[in-house]
């Protein structure tokens, strides 16, 4: 089979397509043909070693966490799945770009009736750590929430997460993506130069709480509007919050497929949009990730074998 490898810590450039063995599924896994896979902003972190410390790479490396195909084959004691049961969920072992993938079956749930492909395959890493950021700062009805990187895979989550717990919802984005904020119920704001007077005018004088999706600066902006460091969540900037004692919470948060589950059948019933900035076949994986790395998309990218 194709899958993604790198041999060694740098750039884009150290990406490879190659040909390897296709795994073999042991007890409690399942081998899923992927239709589509989602990249992340931490996985080009740890191909360039800038996560060595955390999450070590073993050379040569695969990459991908997020996940959707059909099942092909089932090890032993395999719960709830069998060959062509449609699938979408996670792994940890950075293997999903690629064709085949070995899953444990407590990592995967059923993909819902007209989920599309592409939004399946790339609900995991940006789903979970929206609903983390969300379920860190608890907003509610009376509260006005400032998300940074509003428009981005994770916070487009994010705000319409927090819009459906009643709360207020400003929204920081290049004014490309204003309209599509407007559409969420949440009110955009530019990034720039005298943003944290426009984010005071917006909300009235309060801001009750801040999800920081983009980092630089943006913990210290919300200490600076008066949010409490306990109503705070950065998935970027983790020394801004080691300094004021804000929270850090993301995927790890909230991996579980009963998380992924709930935002699959959410974003089937229409109630959760997941926006799908582009798609490229495994063999573009380099300019999958050159798209990446700008931090210009709406939404998400998905790699489909």
């Amino acid at each position: 089979m194709k899958a993604v490898r790198f041999h060694e810590y740098g750039g884009i450039d150290v990406l490879r397509v190659e040909e390897v063995e296709r795994p073999v599924p042991g007890p409690g896994e399942v081998l899923v043909e992927v239709r589509a896979a989602g990249i992340q902003p931490g996985e080009a972190m740890i191909r360039e070693g800038a996560r060595h410390k955390r999450w070590p790479a073993t050379f040569p490396s695969g990459q991908g966490s997020d996940l959707a195909g059909v099942v092909v084959g089932t090890g032993p004691d395999v719960r709830g799945f069998a060959v062509g049961d449609e699938v979408l969920g996670f792994t940890h072992d950075r293997a999903s770009h690629a064709e085949f993938v070995v899953v444990e079956d407590v990592k995967l749930v059923s993909r819902p009736e007209g989920l599309p492909w592409e939004v399946a395959g790339s609900l995991y890493v940006a789903g979970t750590t929206a609903y983390a950021t969300v379920f860190a700062v608890d907003p509610g009805p009376a509260d006005t929430v400032v998300v940074s990187g509003a428009a981005g895979g994770v916070g487009s989550l994010a705000v319409q997460l927090a819009r459906r717990r009643g709360a207020t919802v400003i929204g920081l984005a290049s004014e490309r993506n204003h309209a599509w904020l407007k559409d969420q119920g949440v009110v955009p704001l530019g990034y720039g130069e005298g943003v944290a007077e426009r984010i005071r005018e917006t909300a009235g004088g309060s801001v009750d709480a801040f999800i920081d999706t983009f980092g630089d600066g943006y913990v210290d902006l919300a200490v600076e509007l008066g949010v409490r460091p306990d109503r705070i969540n950065t998935i970027r900037d983790w020394r801004a919050a080691a300094r004021v004692g804000a929270h850090t919470y993301g995927e790890g948060a909230a991996a579980s497929a009963v998380v992924v589950g709930e935002l699959a059948r959410l974003a089937a019933r229409g109630e959760l949009e997941v926006p799908i900035a582009r798609v490229y076949p495994l063999e573009r994986v380099r300019d999958a990730f050159r798209e990446l790395e700008l931090r210009r998309t709406h939404g998400k990218i998905v790699l489909r074998p």
